[in-house]
C-alpha cells in the first residue's frame, strides 16, 4: 500500500508519519529538522529548552539547573531550536509539542507562534483553551492529543462554542507510548483502551465535526502497524521511540545505549509527579527511587503545575525535570529514560532517512 500525504490545516506532510515530541532535549533541532526535511513531520519538544546548547539560554541557574519556569521553558532557547531546525528543513512543515500540564503553558504556545512554528501539538491534559494563545496566528494548526472519543468531543464542543473552530487534526494515543499516559495504571492494561480499539471511535467522533484527520500513536512500530492503523480510519501515525535510535536524534549516546540494551521486561509503567503514569526503562534511578534513596528533590525549575512545587515529586520520589535533564546529559546513575513498550525491539542506530524508507516501503 502506498501512503497518502497527511493534511493538517494548511500544511501537507508528504509521508503521514509524525515524529513524537520528546523532552528534555530528545527531539530538538537536529531530529525534528531532519524528519521534516525528509518528508515526515518533525516535532520539537518545548520541555526544558533552558538546557539547550549547554544552558546558554537559561538566564539564571541554581545548582547548575535553570531556575523557575521562565528559564526551564526558555523563550530564547526555544526560538534558537526552532531557528536551527529551520536551517535543516527550510519551509517544510515543522511542529512543536507543548504539554498542557506545564507551568506557563499559554506563554510557551505564544513563544512557538512568534518563532514561526506551523503546528502545535498538546497532550498531558485536555487543552480546552488552546486556541486562546494562538490568536493573531491563524495559520498555526492546532492538534490536541486524546485517549478517547469522549475527550475529543469535549474539546470540539468547547472550541466550537468559545472560538468557533475545531482541531486541525487529533492524535489518539494508546497506552503503549513512551512517557506520560492518558490513562490510570489500571486503565492502561484494559483491552478496551488499547490503540487498536480506540482509533475507530475517535475517527467516528472526528467525522461528526468535519474532516478532522486522526493520527494514531502509541506502539506503532513498522509499516504493517501503519497499514493496520490506516485500515481503522487513521490518516497518519505518530512514533517516538523508533526515532530515538537515529543518528540525528538529539539524545545523548548513553540514552541510545540504554534503549539498545533494554529488554522487554525493563520497560514499565512508573509513577510520575505529573499525575499520570509514565512509561520508561528500569534503570539505576528507578531502583534508587524504589528504595527511597533517589537524589534530593529541590524543585528548582518548577516545571509542571500538577507537581505543586515539588510536593508530588516528594510523593513519587523524584523530580521529573531534573531526572529527564540528567538523561539528556547522559547521566546513567540518575537519568530517567522514557520509552514506548516496543523500545526493546530497537537493535541498531540508523539514519532518519533510512527509518522513514523502512516505514513507508517496508523493512
Amino acid at each position: 500500500m502506498n501512503f497518502k500525504s497527511l493534511k493538517i490545516g494548511k500544511y501537507e506532510i508528504e509521508k503521514p508519519i509524525v515524529q513524537g515530541g520528546m523532552g528534555v532535549g530528545i527531539s530538538w533541532d537536529q531530529l525534528a529538522g531532519t524528519v521534516s526535511s525528509e518528508g515526515g513531520l518533525g516535532v520539537i519538544s518545548a520541555v526544558g529548552t533552558g538546557y539547550y546548547n549547554n544552558k546558554e539560554y537559561a538566564k539564571k541557574l541554581v545548582a547548575d539547573r535553570p531556575l523557575s519556569e521562565a528559564n526551564f521553558y526558555s523563550k530564547d532557547g526555544f526560538h534558537a531550536i526552532i531557528k536551527n531546525a529551520r536551517k535543516i528543513c527550510g519551509d517544510k512543515p515543522l511542529a512543536a509539542n507543548i504539554l498542557y500540564a506545564i507551568n506557563d503553558y499559554g506563554r510557551v504556545v505564544t513563544d512557538a507562534c512568534e518563532a514561526g512554528i506551523d503546528i502545535i501539538i498538546t497532550g498531558a491534559g485536555l487543552p480546552t483553551n488552546m486556541p486562546e494563545f494562538t490568536e493573531g496566528y491563524p495559520d498555526v494548526a492546532l492538534v490536541p492529543i486524546v485517549s478517547s472519543a469522549k475527550a475529543l468531543k469535549i474539546i470540539c464542543k468547547r472550541w466550537k462554542k468559545r472560538y468557533d473552530r475545531v482541531p486541525d487534526a487529533v492524535i489518539v494515543e494508546g497506552p503503549k507510548s513512551g512517557g506520560h499516559q492518558g490513562f490510570t495504571y489500571e486503565q492502561c492494561k484494559l483491552e478496551e483502551n488499547q490503540l487498536e480499539n480506540i482509533v475507530a471511535p475517535v475517527v467516528e467522533e472526528a467525522a461528526l465535526w468535519g474532516d478532522i484527520p486522526v493520527i494514531a500513536a502509541g506502539g506503532v512500530w513498522d509499516k504493517n502497524d501503519i497499514e493496520d492503523m490506516m485500515s481503522r480510519g487513521a490518516s497518519g501515525v505518530q512514533m517516538g521511540t523508533r526515532f530515538i535510535a537515529t543518528y540525528e536524534c538529539d539524545a545523548h549516546a548513553n540514552f541510545k545505549k540504554v534503549l539498545l540494551e533494554s529488554k522487554e521486561e525493563d520497560i514499565q509503567l512508573m509513577s510520575s509527579p505529573v499525575g499520570y503514569p509514565a512509561q520508561g526503562i528500569v534503570t539505576n534511578l528507578t531502583r534508587l527511587v524504589e528504595k527511597r534513596e533517589g537524589p534530593a528533590i529541590k524543585c528548582i525549575s518548577n516545571c509542571v503545575a500538577p507537581c505543586n512545587r515539588g510536593e508530588e515529586a516528594k510523593v513519587v520520589g523524584f523530580c521529573i525535570a531534573d531526572r529527564l535533564s540528567d538523561a539528556y546529559e547522559g547521566n546513567l546513575e540518575t537519568g530517567l529514560f522514557f520509552s514506548g513498550t516496543n523500545g526493546y525491539r530497537v537493535n541498531e542506530i540508523i539514519s532518519v532517512k533510512e527509518l522513514l524508507t523502512k516505514l513507508t516501503q517496508g523493512e
